[in-house]
């Protein structure tokens, strides 16, 4: 075991966990821990996470260029973090045609987007024949493009309103041309929080249901964590420990994106039901301790610039992470709830922050399988 806190005044338990850390995952004990410390054993935690970052992923940190496509904001459901969520009589609220959605897929994939990120409010005449035609539409004007669609609360909710099972669904998804799901809907799962912040939404295990039906039908997803409203501690660390399970059963997950919770326009935060999301450091203990748990389970743990800002998504991948995920286009989720970091940015923005803390730039696919490193 190395040595390496030998000279530093942390407490020795710390030491012994993060020495430990380099070898192997920690245990949700040791996660619930390192949740608590403060002061330079935060420092010290950020150095492991590091260090282990850097023996499994080594120092390229990739993202691809990609575009958000968000088909609706109307939706029958109530979230309480959602700032996104329209009625249909709201002045501003909007369903876009197949279409509308296409033409903007073909601007997009005209410009070099290689993958294209769709989601939409769960809409009353939305169903899994409606996101088969979203599919071909784009797949027949951009045939080489990865789609990156629908949640598995969209898929589920999608089933629901076709009759159909999710298999089935995702047996017609998969023909028209879906290429993997983004692992959202996940906020905390507890069903003790999901009561407040999401009761209308899947519950914890309907969740995971979802998510291993997706992966056994050979369809990957992302793993997300909403995080700083009114979960505790060990809630995060719970739902880090369901991840870390679900992706030693099915391997289905690509990456892990933390989501700090986005307060300033939420309905629960605006009624005074929730915390005024995270502080910084909350935010790197948990991209350092997720990488801490996931070790070579789950490899990438990719951090959302929208919601932290350039700056901070440096340090952030100095605690652990080494994704920066896309160039994004019409990003509105984040936006509506607050975020005011923007929704779009040019590849020489990424290569920038990431060439000034010494690391490597490197493109890739959805799915890691193709990464190219740029010239710095």
């Amino acid at each position: 075991m190395i040595n390496m806190f030998g000279n530093w005044n942390i407490e020795k338990r710390t030491k012994n966990i993060l020495e430990g850390s380099l070898d192997d995952p920690i245990s949700n004990e040791d996660a619930l821990y390192l949740m608590k410390v403060k002061g330079r054993e935060v420092s010290a935690l950020v150095l492991a996470a590091d260090l282990v970052r850097e023996k499994i992923v080594g120092d390229e940190v990739t993202f691809l260029k990609n575009w958000n496509i968000n088909f609706t904001n109307i939706c029958t459901k109530a979230c309480g973090f959602c700032a996104f969520k329209r009625n249909k009589e709201d002045e501003d609220a909007f369903f876009l045609d197949i279409d509308e959605l296409v033409s903007i897929a073909k601007k997009a994939y005209d410009n070099g987007a290689k993958e294209f990120c769709i989601q939409g409010g769960l809409h009353e005449n939305v169903d899994v024949y409606f996101y088969e035609d979203i599919l071909k539409g784009i797949k027949e004007v951009c045939p080489d493009v990865h789609i990156h669609a629908f949640s598995p609360m969209e898929l589920y909710y999608g089933s629901q309103k076709a009759e159909l099972s999710l298999k089935e669904s995702l047996e017609i998804l998969k023909k028209a041309g879906l290429g993997t799901t983004p692992g959202t809907a996940a906020e905390i799962l507890n069903d003790d929080v999901r009561k407040v912040i999401c009761p209308t939404k899947l519950n914890t295990e309907e969740w995971k249901e979802v998510i291993v039906t997706i992966h056994e039908s050979g369809i990957k997803t992302t793993a997300t964590m909403m995080y700083g409203h009114v979960e505790s501690l060990k809630n995060r660390v719970e739902h880090l420990d369901i991840i870390r399970k679900i992706q030693k059963e099915t391997g289905g997950f690509t990456e892990f994106v933390p989501l700090p919770f986005m307060h300033n326009k939420a309905p629960i935060f605006l009624k005074g039901k929730s915390n005024p999301g995270t502080s910084g450091t909350e935010d790197l203990k948990v991209y350092a301790i997720s990488r801490l748990m996931f070790h070579e389970d789950l490899k990438n743990i990719q951090i959302s610039w929208v919601k932290l800002g350039f700056k901070f998504s440096q340090i952030c991948l100095l605690s652990g992470a080494n994704d920066l995920g896309g160039t994004l286009g019409e990003e509105n989720i984040s936006k509506s709830a607050g975020a005011s970091y923007g929704s779009r940015t040019e590849i020489g923005n990424l290569k920038q922050i990431i060439e000034n803390i010494g690391r490597i730039p490197a493109l890739r696919d959805t799915l890691y399988e193709n990464i190219n490193i740029m010239d710095i």
